[in-house]
């Protein structure tokens, strides 16, 4: 019988949007329940463990196919030393605790990088205690896994990127500790930035595994500050002032069809915001 993935029951998936929940939540000033939850339900639990393998195949690239072949057996085998009835309630609990604490169709709408290696990952653990699977599910989603391990990477390592991979590779004790005290060093430092900066912010953390979607805040966002700049612009009194204006709003124009955001649109959007929030001290508002 074939093996039908859910999101709802895959720990790598669970474990990923509740760490962008925590990011939301820091940037809109809340409190994040969703940090509780996260130690409550992956430190040294079944979950946690589970969690590890699914580390253990998403943090590696690179690979020659026999290291790849060699990790996979090692991780299914692993899967099998799982108690399948504790992880069973707590995932149960898990959903039923999100559920209360936010909104479950927003939580898992976000688009992520590697949902296609998870899906693969969890039919495959699934499949070490259900032997009517067919051969041929467990070897396309071997080969998907595979692909993932031995995938090249072509860019050099980001700094950030050196930080995430060395945090990956920490106990989740020790991880889920460091990233609290990541996200509230990030709030401190932008406390004093407004409500639609912090917006800006949050939207592109929130979706920036989704292009369409940023692509829309962004020309939604574009339009308001244009309006804004042009009604202030017609109050301005200095001509040097509003000549400089015209030009900005000239060039603050939107994303077309074959546009591809990045984040130099996230800073232009930001740069606007400091220039429209000056022009508002400068008339008064």
């Amino acid at each position: 019988m074939l093996v039908k993935h859910s999101k709802f029951k895959n720990t790598g998936i669970l474990f990923e949007l509740l760490v962008r929940q925590i990011t939301t939540d820091t940037l809109s000033n809340k409190e994040s329940q969703a940090l509780n939850i996260l130690k409550k339900y992956f430190s040294k639990t079944e979950l946690g463990r589970e969690y590890k393998l699914y580390e253990s195949l998403l943090k590696r690239t690179n690979l020659t196919e026999g290291k790849a072949d060699v990790i996979i057996n090692t991780v299914l085998e692993s899967a099998k030393q799982l108690n399948k009835s504790a992880l069973k309630r707590q995932k149960y609990n898990l959903i039923k605790e999100i559920k209360t604490k936010y909104n479950l169709e927003e939580f898992f709408k976000t688009k992520l990088p590697h949902y296609k290696a998870q899906a693969a990952i969890y039919t495959l653990i699934e499949s070490t205690e259900n032997k009517s699977v067919p051969t041929e599910q467990i070897i396309t989603n071997k080969l998907v896994v595979l692909e993932h391990l031995t995938s090249t990477t072509t860019k050099k390592e980001s700094k950030s990127d050196e930080v995430i991979t060395e945090l990956n590779n920490v106990d989740k004790d020790t991880r889920i500790l460091t990233y609290k005290i990541l996200l509230e060093k990030f709030n401190s430092k932008y406390a004093n930035f407004s409500n639609t900066k912090k917006t800006i912010l949050k939207e592109f953390i929130n979706s920036v595994d989704n292009p369409v979607k940023l692509k829309e805040f962004y020309n939604v966002k574009v339009g308001e500050l244009r309006n804004e700049l042009t009604v202030l612009n017609k109050k301005t009194k200095n001509d040097v002032t509003k000549i400089k204006l015209n030009e900005t709003i000239n060039i603050l124009v939107g994303l077309g069809k074959n546009d591809k955001i990045n984040n130099d649109h996230m800073v232009n959007l930001l740069q606007y915001c400091d220039l429209l929030e000056e022009l508002k001290q400068v008339n008064g508002r």
